[in-house]
């Protein structure tokens, strides 16, 4: 099976050579992290087994967040850890995609608009939420940033999971009027628009943007997506799923890459096939900036008002009961297979060599 490492072992240097002065570090970072992991570059260990005489090598892994192989076991882990902060009603989806106007600036200020597009889309959906006509007080929202589309075009858009429950000010709480809808998704469109306008307005780039971008129409949808702890699970994959994983690469032919992709319009499966630099660029384009937080909360969410999450979940739930989804049972966890054991005879493998790094390996980008 062709990966993402193969490729980019192959085609980077070339990639570098021709559109290096145009990647920033993160991205140069990446590229280097995923050709060396799982290599003997980055070192590792020999294992043996005796009765069979068969020898496996465990090369280290690069840990870069980008990384396809990397960050494949995590959903697990991240779930168990959100336990805490489920709540025993329904929950909704609310996305909110930057315009194609403001993607040319995203592609030069990653940082600054990514950060603002988590504010003014935050600030607009809270705001909404408080008016008395929706839910009359303030939410929880856990939020997530994507910027890719099926087939990798550059698409930034927020993901948040939002329980269908407000703490108004009197310390009651407050549902929506009907089960189906959480708030209006046009006047929350113009509201984010307005807010995110505002936001560029602070900045130096603002006249970059052209004009018609604040007259065109916005896109936001919200949608119900059942109880906490289903809601969990499918937006787990968008936390820690990258741009494109290396199952859904087909294969490499004459420098070209073909992989596999999922029609949103259909939901029938397709494939695209670009020139390898392309592929790699359309890669790249998705790499976020050194430390950018993808994953915030708000809200009732935010870690300074768990508090009050604790006072809503006491409400809620009647007494004796926890109100929360039971952790993961050790056996209800996948557990990746042990590198240690023979994969003939199941045996115990020893240790019988170690392979130092033979360069520094990259630094980690988290």
């Amino acid at each position: 099976m062709v990966t993402i490492g193969d490729i980019f072992r192959r085609y980077g240097p070339a990639y570098r050579a021709q559109f290096g002065d145009q990647l920033s570090t993160e991205q140069v970072q990446a590229m280097h992290a995923i050709e060396q992991c799982r290599t003997e570059a980055l070192g590792g260990h020999v294992y043996t087994c005796e009765a069979c005489a068969i020898t496996r090598y465990s090369y280290h892994s690069c840990r870069n967040r980008h990384c396809p192989r990397c960050q494949h076991d995590a959903t697990q882990t991240w779930l168990a850890q959100q336990q805490a902060l489920l709540l025993p009603v329904a929950y909704f989806l609310v996305t909110f995609t930057l315009p194609a106007g403001l993607r040319a600036v995203a592609r030069r200020q990653p940082r600054t608009l990514y950060t603002l597009l988590f504010r003014a889309s935050a600030a607009a959906l809270q705001q909404l939420a408080q008016d008395p006509r929706f839910l009359g007080g303030q939410i929880g929202m856990l939020g997530v940033l994507q910027t890719w589309t099926r087939d990798l075009r550059f698409h930034p858009h927020v993901h948040y999971l939002v329980p269908a429950i407000a703490l108004a000010p009197d310390g009651t709480l407050r549902r929506p009027r009907n089960p189906a809808f959480l708030v209006a998704v046009k006047p929350l469109a113009l509201l984010f628009r307005a807010k995110l306008r505002a936001a560029l307005r602070q900045t130096d780039f603002y006249h970059h943007v052209a004009q018609e971008t604040w007259q065109q129409a916005w896109v936001v949808d919200c949608r119900p997506v059942g109880s906490g702890a289903a809601a969990l699970k499918y937006l787990a994959p968008y936390i820690f799923r990258v741009a494109l994983s290396n199952n859904r690469i087909v294969g490499v032919q004459d420098d070209r890459v073909t992989f596999r992709y999922r029609d949103g319009a259909t939901k029938q499966m397709r494939t695209r096939t670009l020139p390898a630099l392309a592929f790699i660029g359309r890669f790249l384009q998705h790499v976020v900036p050194k430390g950018f937080v993808k994953v915030r909360y708000y809200g009732l969410f935010r870690l300074g008002n768990r508090r009050l999450l604790t006072q809503v979940r006491a409400k809620l739930v009647p007494s004796g009961s926890t109100g929360m989804a039971s952790a993961p049972s050790p056996s209800a966890v996948p557990i990746p297979p042990s590198m240690l054991r023979c994969p003939r005879c199941g045996q115990p493998m020893q240790l019988v060599q170690t392979i130092p790094c033979q360069s520094r390996a990259p630094p980690a980008v988290r």
